[in-house]
């Protein structure tokens, strides 16, 4: 899917989650000391946020030119650069902290970016993949509720949580842990909708899309519409001089 067209759409509608910001600044233990590196940033809303709120070095890497130029707008305390996580051109041992936001459904070869985050953390650095459990995509308001089609788009989209787990034990990682970010809010705007500001709704058919909006219209009419915007985050550190001890499982919310 090509990126850039969406670039606008992108920077006007798509913010932080709160809750997701929260835990990526404590969980990562984030100070102006910090090496911090976002894969696939888009337009640049979390790596931004947390320069600004920590003082960190931050780098934002995305394959879409669009995205970044938006992001570039936003910031020019962060170094944003082309690039892919399955390759990435930075040096060994250089980050405390490489995450993604809802980006790991678009990436082909995950084992491989998860070797290359592993490769580029420093000894003790943390990994971070912010994502969605399969339970959380079945229940999301209001896509499952207004375009019940994405869910079954974006479950063969999606690796669950055990794979991920099994994924980050191969590259190397430890102390694998699971954090859910929960945020709910009501909104009477839904241009991002309109304007499909999220690439699940790319994955339809256009009479779903279509029907999906005009009953939000109509709904909205009553009462603002209700949002719940589910994560979950999936931990990982990289220790020197120690072997990989296998979790049993992952948590699912």
């Amino acid at each position: 899917m090509d990126y850039d067209p969406l670039a606008r759409e992108y920077a006007l509608h798509r913010a932080v989650q709160p809750e997701v910001l929260k835990q990526l600044l404590s969980a990562g233990a984030i100070t102006a000391a910090s090496r911090v590196l976002e894969v696939g940033c888009g337009t640049g809303n979390y790596i931004t946020a947390l320069q600004q709120a920590t003082g960190c070095q931050g780098w934002g890497i995305d394959p879409s030119a669009g995205m970044l130029a938006r992001a570039r707008e936003r910031s020019s305390a962060v170094d944003f650069q082309i690039g892919r996580g399955e390759k990435l051109e930075m040096p060994d041992s250089q980050f405390d902290l490489v995450f993604s936001v809802d980006v790991i459904h678009h990436i082909e070869d995950r084992p491989a970016f998860l070797r290359e985050a592993h490769r580029v953390l420093r000894p003790g650095g943390q990994v971070c993949t912010v994502t969605e459990s399969e339970a959380m995509i079945r229940s999301r308001r209001p896509f499952a509720v207004y375009f019940p089609d994405t869910v079954a788009a974006d479950l063969r989209r999606y690796p669950s949580i055990a794979s991920l787990h099994r994924m980050m034990e191969e590259a190397g990682f430890v102390e694998i842990q699971d954090q859910p970010a929960e945020f709910s809010f009501r909104t009477g705007d839904i241009q991002g909708f309109r304007d499909r500001a999220y690439s699940c709704l790319y994955l339809i058919p256009e009479e779903a899309f279509r029907q999906g909006i005009d009953q939000m219209e109509q709904d909205m009419q009553a009462a603002p519409i209700q949002w719940v915007s589910r994560y979950v985050l999936v931990w990982g550190r990289k220790v020197a001089g120690r072997r990989n001890t296998p979790r049993n499982g992952a948590g699912v919310w």
